[in-house]
């Protein structure tokens, strides 16, 4: 399936230099790694509820620090579209600024709009639905336990390298139909992709050959997973489209399950009224997994919308062609749609975790990580009932990503079994 594509939008410098003389706030470096909610909130105060920020690389955008202001953007995909062609700063962009793999547009239905995004993101909603979840779940109990028997005589573990990271990978490999002897090295890559460096471009450019040679053996013989059902869509999908749509959903599905994972974890072991109750932890984790998203979600920023045409936002003039960052993370503690603590969410489930709009993360996607994420944690808590933290709290570090809010280590000790 091919579509004709508009050309790339000229750059417009005066609308960029402007942006970039408003007083912009830099979105990175250490003030922003371990306390980004604190300065959310200056910048709400300086700034309302839309704000001028400079990105890596002093490239400068609009940050929507408001729950209402980002529900408008992502209802209004007419004004605020996803093809990043049409930004007008690609002449400041680097050629190795790092979130480039997420902005430079790919034949992906991640950056289609319109008909073709309805078509194509339907397309991909179908496949998605067609995951068994009583089979998942089972699927991921039995990587789970093979998991936690590695470090399980040890008495200790680092639960973010030894468990939260690489359980999402091998769980979407099997929904991809992957050979399970291809699992490791899989996890190996995309893990070393995220790093910076010549290997990193090399592990990227393997996960993408893995990928592709999959879709090949999947249009050869199709069998009952993800790909296959994308390649047989009545869509007609490219064997091109449907591997960048793979690729995509790998990388998001791995990193955001990862750090919903993570981050469950250490708020069941950090806060009394989850640590107090971990023997009936069945309970609580359903209230973990939602107060995380709400306070610590994994997807904290998220690049972006571009501008389609002049216009105005919270009483921001926003350019043609400017890029506009979605605050999912300062939306969630928005004063305004929240003025207490998370007390006032429990049960409540309209955080701006997963976007919103047809952009958004698919549902059945979202339903996906739930099942990876709460059966993760209940197996663990299962096998080591007595898991405690083995450092303190404020010892915890968070990785330095403005995108994804996860930590870089988990230390827990245990009785050795």
């Amino acid at each position: 399936m091919t579509h004709p594509q508009p050309a790339p939008e000229p750059p417009t410098p005066s609308s960029v230099d402007q942006l970039a003389r408003a007083g912009g706030i830099r979105l990175y470096g250490s003030r922003f790694q371990q306390n980004p909610t604190h300065l959310y909130s200056e910048m709400r105060a300086e700034h309302g509820p839309v704000a001028p920020v400079l990105l890596e690389g002093d490239v400068p955008a609009w940050l929507v620090l408001g729950y209402r202001e980002i529900h408008y953007v992502t209802t209004n995909p007419q004004i605020f579209g996803r093809d990043s062609r049409r930004w007008n700063a690609w002449d400041r962009v680097p050629s190795d600024w790092a979130p480039l793999p997420y902005v430079a547009y790919q034949p992906s239905a991640v950056f289609t709009e319109g008909e073709e995004h309805r078509l194509r993101g339907g397309a991909l909603h179908e496949a998605l639905a067609g995951v068994d979840h009583f089979e998942l779940r089972k699927q991921v109990e039995q990587i789970a336990d093979e998991l936690i028997d590695v470090f399980v005589v040890r008495g200790q573990a680092d639960l973010m390298a030894e468990y939260a990271l690489p359980l999402p990978l091998l769980a979407i490999s099997r929904l991809y139909g992957m050979p399970e002897s291809d699992a490791p090295a899989l996890v190996r890559d995309v893990m070393a992709s995220g790093d910076s460096g010549e290997e990193a471009v090399r592990a990227h450019e393997r996960v993408a050959a893995r990928i592709g040679g999959l879709v090949a053996e999947k249009r050869r013989r199709p069998g009952a997973d993800l790909p296959s059902r994308l390649l047989a869509h009545p869509i007609g999908f490219s064997d091109e489209e449907v591997e960048r749509d793979l690729f995509l959903c790998m990388g998001a599905a791995q990193l955001t399950t990862a750090d919903w994972t993570g981050n469950t974890l250490r708020l069941m072991l950090t806060d009394e009224r989850f640590a107090l109750t971990l023997a009936g932890h069945r309970r609580s984790i359903g209230q973990a997994l939602n107060e995380v998203l709400w306070e610590d979600t994994p997807t904290q920023n998220f690049i972006g919308r571009w501008a389609t045409r002049d216009t105005r936002l919270a009483g921001r003039v926003i350019r043609k062609g400017d890029l506009v960052v979605l605050g999912l993370a300062a939306a969630n503690t928005d004063p305004d749609v929240r003025p207490n603590s998370y007390a006032d969410a429990v049960g409540n489930q309209a955080y701006m975790s997963f976007s919103h709009g047809e952009h958004g993360c698919p549902y059945p996607a979202r339903e996906i990580a739930e099942s990876i994420t709460e059966t993760a944690v209940q197996v663990l808590l299962d096998r080591l009932p007595d898991l405690e933290l083995a450092t303190t709290a404020d010892a915890l570090v968070w990785r330095p990503s403005v995108w994804m809010r996860g930590l870089t280590t988990l230390p827990v000790r245990f009785s050795p079994a």
